[in-house]
């Protein structure tokens, strides 16, 4: 056996809630942040989102879930197709949404997202397809990157531009002033979530009791920002930011303290997600460039896998191990395999298993053995070896 250090080196992965994970597919779920629900309206914020005018704990938007199907269209057959999409979300369009189009697209059999994109927000919405909705939870547990822009003069009960005003200040901040603010805002600090947020409190939605017109006291959470930066300071009234941050980091919410201790209030008014987890701007792919290299393939012109990334894409941050066929074939099984030998790994903890460069298994190595916990079959439409060596 050869185990193989992952390209930005091994990390520990976070104990994620696998049902969570699962729930992502083929319905909203709170990834990096939750939608709301209700009127019809995406409120934009830093990937949450916020519950609307309908009953509470009901999904009453029109444009959630799967869309009926006439009488007289006929049902397309599905296929098996594996690996993932970085979708550049255009503004206005729903995760789900987004999750339906590429279904249909590629007439896959099961896709879902990792990490909800608010409507009103663009950039990176990663859609893992067949096998690769295995993988969601190495996604949604990795670093995001965002590039937004400040309005300053105005605070607003969602912290976005959707919001109703609830402070206003004649003062406006210098970029020196800003500047030396960051630091603040750098590393483990701890922030309050956004009244509009997902955050249960008494086994409520907060955004739930915000539309209800109550006043929640949110405790402080403990999130990384990675960094912070003033990238651009046009004039008084506006700044743009880049921020990259770990998991359950509320974007709006850094807003809206920076504002508060500079005196002058502000608002996110623009966001655009630019990275998550391994996938990057370079990977994201325009919806149009999608439809269009679709009905190429439609015609014979091309193929759909020239759109797709590889599986394990997604596991960048842990170690690969190759094994054997005979290993390969016990893996497959669900049975263990003993790691022995000079070239058995002496490490612990999870690795993606490959056989002849393909990969096999999610497994877990401990006490001398490597135990199978996620068997991959990738039987179908995969990524084009050109998709994968581009990425290199």
């Amino acid at each position: 056996m050869m185990i193989t250090p992952a390209t930005n080196g091994t990390i520990e992965q976070e104990a994620a809630d696998s049902h969570d994970a699962e729930i992502n597919i083929l319905a909203e779920r709170n990834g990096d942040g939750e939608r709301r629900a209700g009127d019809g309206k995406g409120h934009a914020g830093d990937g949450k989102s916020r519950a609307g005018d309908g009953e509470r704990r009901v999904n009453n938007d029109p444009r959630q879930g799967k869309p009926p199907r006439q009488n007289n269209q006929p049902r397309r057959d599905r296929r098996d197709v594996h690996g993932w999409v970085v979708l550049d979300k255009p503004i206005g369009m729903t995760s789900t949404h987004a999750v339906a189009i590429l279904k249909r697209l590629f007439q896959a059999k099961r896709a879902g997202h990792a990490g909800t994109l608010d409507p009103l927000a663009s950039g990176g919405l990663p859609i893992a397809l067949g096998e690769a909705t295995k993988t969601v939870p190495f996604v949604m547990d990795g670093r995001k990157r965002y590039r937004f822009t400040v309005a300053w003069g105005e605070e607003r009960d969602t912290d976005d531009t959707e919001g109703r005003v609830v402070r206003t200040s004649d003062l406006r901040p210098s970029a020196e002033a800003i500047r030396a603010l960051l630091p603040r805002f750098t590393g483990l600090i701890e922030q309050i979530p956004p009244q509009y947020s997902a955050i249960k409190v008494r086994g409520e939605r907060a955004y739930d009791l915000a539309r209800d017109g109550e006043t929640v006291e949110l405790k402080p959470r403990p999130v990384e920002i990675h960094e912070l930066a003033l990238v651009e300071h046009w004039d008084a009234n506006q700044s743009v930011f880049e921020a990259e941050c770990g998991k359950g980091t509320y974007v709006r919410a850094l807003a809206r303290d920076i504002g508060r201790i500079l005196g002058c209030f502000g608002h996110i008014c623009a966001l655009r997600r630019t990275m998550v987890g391994p996938f990057r701007e370079a990977d994201m792919i325009p919806l149009e460039q999608l439809e269009a290299l679709c009905n190429r393939a439609a015609s014979g012109e091309g193929s759909l896998a020239d759109a797709l990334l590889p599986v394990e894409t997604a596991l960048d941050d842990i170690p690969a191990l190759a094994v054997t066929r005979a290993d390969a074939a016990r893996l497959h099984r669900g049975q263990a395999v003993l790691l022995r030998g000079r070239d058995a790994p002496n490490s612990s903890g999870t690795v993606y298993v490959t056989v002849a460069g393909q990969l096999l298994a999610l497994a877990e190595i401990g006490n001398g053995e490597l135990i199978p916990k996620r068997v991959f079959n990738l039987t179908g439409l995969t990524a084009s070896p050109d998709r994968s060596n581009k990425r290199v």
